[in-house]
């Protein structure tokens, strides 16, 4: 697939390949589409299949959906939460609580989805068109050769490109060749992961609103979508990860008996649905570079992040408008231009969420005491304090109108 001209030209064939079609990846191809740049998608699997329960789009990455087009068709398979509440893990009350909903759309100037991460993949696939991605294609080398990169896939198959995007996850491919040895750490916490239904939760208070319950050791993070909630139980532990890949099995039972003695509503949410795997939650060090000759990084590949600011999914979308918009500006065959100024805009400003997650994941476990009711101070004026994330780009548009 050897292609030549301007990364905005148009070549028999593309020349920016792009490895991962998920969130990042068909959001990355979708605003270069929109600045008129080609690129070919290649996906591992070997079906356009959804990872996961669900995912919470903020503003900042919403605002970038609804200017590539998907806002009428992401609004009407969303809920739209209410408030964002804390709570305390055993009698329930409410230690802060913020306005969501049309407040925080007018104020924002995005919406605030719950949705299931099947239906936000099924838009990105539709918009970008599923016979454009290249399933089954396990990446399995990357080199440079004369300028141009070769990949090398686990069939032999070879495509040659003159930028590659890493848009493969936090156990990236890509990212091997751009930073050899730089893998995800552990982050001594772990999560399990549901969807329990909302008509076996008689206890939960507020069922519209995401909530945390917060606790020692361990808290639990909800929001419905449709007729379910979707859940995500943090815990303390286990003090090492051995298992290769980012879950493992546990005993029976585990996770309930976490939560012994906690709410009602957090019990019933949790004996709502089989025990799910436990998943490692992952971060990844501050890497100096994220691009090497052709390729650069994207989303976890680059950054991966705790959860505990909801800002995955969020972070992987803006850094694939502002590589995009980096890509659609170079000069012809400007790539270490296109990749400088990507970086610049994006670094910093991920090793800030990054920073700001990991800090939150030990406040949201401490034992009842002088330091939770500190937290729970800071709680209460979180909504100022996250402005810097959710209002991100709310004047910078996506692309050219």
């Amino acid at each position: 697939m050897a292609v030549s001209g301007a990364f905005g030209g148009s070549g028999a064939e593309p020349r920016i390949a792009v490895v991962g079609a998920g969130i990042g990846g068909l959001t990355l191809g979708l605003a270069l589409r929109e600045r008129g740049v080609d690129c070919r998608l290649f996906e591992r699997s070997g079906e356009l299949a959804e990872v996961g329960a669900a995912v919470a789009v903020a503003a900042n990455g919403s605002r970038i959906l609804c200017r590539l087009g998907l806002g009428e068709r992401l609004d009407a398979v969303s809920d739209v939460p209410t408030e964002l509440i804390y709570r305390h893990w055993r009698d329930g009350r409410v230690l802060a609580r913020h306005p969501a909903g049309d407040e925080y759309r007018r104020r924002f100037g995005a919406p605030l989805w719950g949705v299931h991460r099947a239906e936000l993949q099924r838009a990105l696939y539709e918009a970008w068109g599923v016979e454009a991605v290249r399933l089954g294609r396990v990446l399995t080398g990357l080199r440079e050769v004369g300028g141009e990169m070769v990949l090398r896939f686990a069939d032999g198959e070879e495509v040659t490109a003159d930028v590659v995007v890493g848009a493969d996850g936090v156990h990236s491919a890509v990212r091997e060749w751009v930073a050899p040895g730089s893998t995800p750490v552990y982050s001594g916490t772990s999560g399990f992961r549901g969807l329990a239904p909302v008509t076996d939760l008689p206890s939960l208070p507020d069922p519209g609103a995401i909530q945390y319950w917060l606790g020692p050791g361990a808290h639990l993070l909800h929001y419905r979508i449709g007729s379910v909630v979707n859940f995500l139980a943090v815990l303390d532990g286990p003090d090492r990860w051995d298992s290769p890949g980012g879950t493992a099995p546990s005993e029976p039972g585990e996770l309930a008996a976490r939560f012994d003695g906690w709410h009602p509503a957090v019990r019933e949410m949790i004996n709502a649905v089989p025990q799910s795997p436990r998943w490692a939650l992952l971060t990844l060090p501050a890497l100096r570079c994220w691009s090497r000759a052709g390729a650069v990084l994207l989303g976890d590949s680059a950054h991966a992040m705790v959860p505990h600011h909801g800002q995955g999914a969020n972070q992987t979308i803006e850094d694939a408008a502002e590589l995009a918009d980096c890509l659609a500006d170079a000069g012809p065959g400007d790539r270490a231009g296109a990749f400088a100024a990507y970086q610049r805009r994006r670094r910093a400003r991920t090793r800030q969420v990054q920073r700001a997650s990991w800090d939150t994941s030990a406040a949201l476990h401490l034992p009842d005491g002088p330091e939770a009711s500190a937290r729970d101070a800071r709680l209460r004026s979180v909504d100022a304090d996250l402005e810097w994330i959710h209002g991100h780009g709310s004047r910078a548009p996506v692309g050219r109108s």
